[in-house]
């Protein structure tokens, strides 16, 4: 048996009076997930439990099959495993965003989309400055690490700057006791980046500059069992993200690089597709990750969100379909981590549509797929963690 976990990250969404109180999903062209989801089951997810933020980390780490409530440690400890950090006793990981910020105003959580090669430039220099407090590293695009030795930051309370585009960082970052040194960091990395070449330059060319760093989702590498010893498959991730190749490393599943997979509209869809069905080969089960629909999200873009979605469908798994019929025997999920609606433009822990389609299953004949028909489904409502159990079973 092969399996195919397909994630929209943030797929999922709220009517829209735009699209005719319709979301994004119900007005996608995504014949290959319909047919999937008429010849399958469907049901919800719920991938955030009671008392977490809706993050991407609490949510993927549910789908990949580990309860948050026991392995959670913080977002930016999961990403840690894919840029490869070692770390002290004491050392805690917080995310490191590059934003925009103007007049105290957070006005952009991703630095203008700012590519890894500027971005890598900006992180070396905020190293000279700050190499005693700790060290930064660099990932992709706007999305970063900042390691400190100091266990007391564990339990400060951060803010995802996605959830406080538009309002004031003052309110945010006044932060008392261990805190100041955090809040301190993020106010100097401002005299440093504002009028670095690199943001002179991108400023010239009209776009947003990366002037500040923003940390939050703190905390101490997570230990989780290897995927492999808990469900007994041999698996790996596709994804441009380092979150999920995080988990990835975490869990002990492969994770496969893919020529232009860059975490945004630009994404190599077709070769994700591609490498992701080619990794059936050698693998019991692929998990494919899209972050486009999420981003599509966070800028309020409906027609980015819909293009978004119908590539998924077209490029993604319409690449997944044409070799996967070779095994006698598969199952495919589809499903969202968490919405990210674009009235919201952030994530909320609401319930997500999930379709199974297996070769041997009995299907619920659901026409289509969305927020909506899932309700309908035989797979009910479920947390996510519990989804490869799911799989697993006859």
């Amino acid at each position: 048996m092969k399996y195919v976990v397909l994630i929209g990250d943030g797929m999922s969404d709220y009517p829209l009076k735009e699209l005719n109180n319709k979301t994004p999903l119900q007005v996608s062209d995504i014949p290959n997930i319909d047919e999937l989801t008429l010849k399958g089951c469907v049901g919800q997810v719920q991938n955030v439990p009671e008392n977490f933020e809706p993050g991407s980390d609490v949510a993927n780490m549910s789908i990949f099959g580990y309860d948050p409530k026991k392995y959670y440690s913080g977002r930016g400890p999961i990403e840690s495993g894919s840029i490869g950090i070692e770390t002290l006793p004491g050392d805690i990981i917080f995310r490191c965003n590059l934003i925009n910020e103007v007049g105290d105003v957070l006005v952009d959580f991703n630095g203008g989309h700012i590519t890894t090669e500027e971005a890598k430039v900006l992180i070396d220099d905020l190293n000279k400055h700050f190499f005693e407090e700790g060290t930064f590293y660099c990932g992709v695009s706007y999305r970063h690490l900042f390691v400190i030795n100091n266990p007391e930051l564990d339990n400060l309370k951060t803010m995802p700057p996605h959830d406080i585009v538009g309002k004031k960082i003052e309110n945010y970052v006044d932060w008392v006791d261990d805190g100041r040194v955090i809040r301190n960091i993020m106010l100097e990395s401002k005299e440093i980046l504002e009028d670095h070449p690199i943001n002179r330059k991108r400023a010239s060319e009209g776009k947003k500059i990366a002037n500040m760093v923003w940390l939050w989702g703190q905390g101490l590498k997570p230990k989780m069992p290897l995927f492999k010893d808990v469900y007994g498959l041999k698996g790996a991730t596709i994804t441009g993200v380092d979150l999920l190749k995080g988990l990835g490393v975490f869990t002990g599943l492969t994770n496969i690089d893919v020529p232009g997979a860059t975490g945004y509209f630009d994404t190599n869809y077709s070769e994700k597709g591609k490498y992701g069905a080619k990794a059936l080969d050698e693998n019991d089960i692929v998990f494919i990750h899209v972050e486009a629909p999420d981003e599509a999200g966070h800028e309020g873009n409906i027609e980015e969100k819909i293009k978004a979605i119908e590539r998924i469908d077209k490029y993604v798994l319409g690449k997944v379909l044409d070799k996967i019929p070779q095994y006698n025997d598969y199952k495919i999920a589809i499903l969202p981590d968490h919405p990210t609606p674009i009235d919201v433009r952030t994530h909320t822990r609401d319930p997500v549509p999930l379709a199974i389609y297996s070769t041997n299953g009995i299907p619920d004949l659901v026409k289509e797929y969305n927020e909506f028909t899932a309700k309908n489904g035989s797979l009910g409502l479920d947390y996510g963690y519990n989804l490869i159990n799911r799989l697993l079973s006859k």
